[in-house]
């Protein structure tokens, strides 16, 4: 705080405020600013970076040890150390050797998992087994026990993304071990979520078939590649540009997956150059296929698939295709909707 040394009595004033921790708002400066000024900064990290470096931990570190996870949280050079990839979003990739469980358990934050490569792991969804195969995408809503099963003979990595800065921003962070009996063994092809809500587009049960479904996540547990492939392809066909993008919903209302993470496929065909965009909110993206190039405000990251890099929000965004692209993206756009501050703009050439 400022003092004044020739104004005693004003300067005794500022200690009396200090003494009983108020500040006044007449010396405070940088609080109401022309645009956001965001902290965590463009970020990519390497696929062979994170492959390699979760090989490691698999064979260093046993997933006991490991606080029943194996995990190697993102950390955003400019957070200073904290483990997230920005202010609100956690991300992570979890390293899953064969014949590994990770056992059961729940928080508050919600999550998500992205398959980047592989297949043979299953998570068990309060109960309800979900096999995991590339390019899936599969919900893990708040407080919903979870745990991670890899029967088969080979590890498997996958993209982790939380809400948890957020929630534990909002001091909401409740975290429960799960049971500790044995979890069900027999995975069917297809989840329960998915023989009942994974129907098609606009197919949802109604009568003895329906589920009351009042959570304010999507009830459809994964979201097929399959599905997202055909989806794209099928927007490409039209002929309308040179890339496509579709965002997943909750089939059984017109919102998005979960209350706090927007969730989208975003294809950009090979040669082809997007428009520069910029949005508030974070945005964590991960490549599935292809190649090519990223720009992030004045920085230019190169993109293989398994690559991961962060949008820090109203930073300008643009992506030129070296060969036709797939990329996920995850953003907290859904919390910006709902308090009315989402905003998302073109930016002219």
């Amino acid at each position: 705080m400022r003092y004044h040394a020739d104004e005693p009595e004003l300067d005794a004033y500022y200690a009396d405020i200090d003494r009983v921790h108020l500040q006044p708002l007449w010396e405070m400066s940088g609080l109401l600013t022309p645009t956001p000024v965001v902290q965590s900064v463009p970020h990519r990290w390497s696929a062979r970076e994170l492959q390699t470096l979760a090989a490691r931990a698999g064979e260093l570190v046993p997933v006991d040890r490991g606080g029943d996870r194996r995990v190697l949280a993102m950390a955003n050079p400019g957070l200073d150390g904290a483990p997230f990839i920005s202010g609100t979003l956690w991300a992570a990739v979890q390293f899953l050797g064969a014949g590994e469980v990770a056992p059961a358990h729940r928080h508050t934050p919600g999550a998500l998992r992205f398959v980047l490569d592989g297949d043979g792991v299953y998570t068990v969804l309060n109960g309800d087994p979900v096999p995991m195969s590339r390019g899936d995408l599969v919900l893990t809503p708040s407080w919903v026990y979870h745990e991670h099963h890899n029967p088969s003979a080979q590890p498997m990595m996958w993209l982790d993304v939380l809400d948890l800065p957020m929630v534990a921003a909002l001091d909401a962070v409740f975290f429960e071990e799960g049971p500790s009996e044995e979890a069900d063994e027999s995975v069917l092809p297809r989840s329960a979520a998915e023989r009942r809500y994974g129907q098609g587009p606009g197919l949802v049960p109604t009568g003895v078939s329906s589920v009351l479904h009042e959570e304010r996540h999507s009830p459809l547990s994964v979201y097929r590649w399959a599905d997202t492939d055909a989806a794209l392809d099928a927007l490409l066909e039209l002929g309308d540009g040179a890339q496509a993008e579709v965002r997943y919903r909750d089939p059984s209302r017109d919102r998005d997956v979960m209350p706090t993470l927007r969730c989208e496929m975003r294809r950009v065909v090979s040669g082809a150059t997007t428009s520069t965009d910029r949005q508030t909110g974070t945005r964590v993206c991960a490549v599935l296929n292809g190649a090519g190039t990223v720009r992030l405000g004045d920085q230019r990251f190169s993109l293989v698939a398994g690559d991961v890099f962060v949008v820090p929000s109203w930073c300008e965004h643009q992506l030129e295709a070296d060969t036709t692209i797939d990329i996920f993206t995850t953003s907290d756009a859904p919390v910006l909707d709902a308090l009315g501050l989402f905003r998302r703009t073109a930016v002219p050439a």
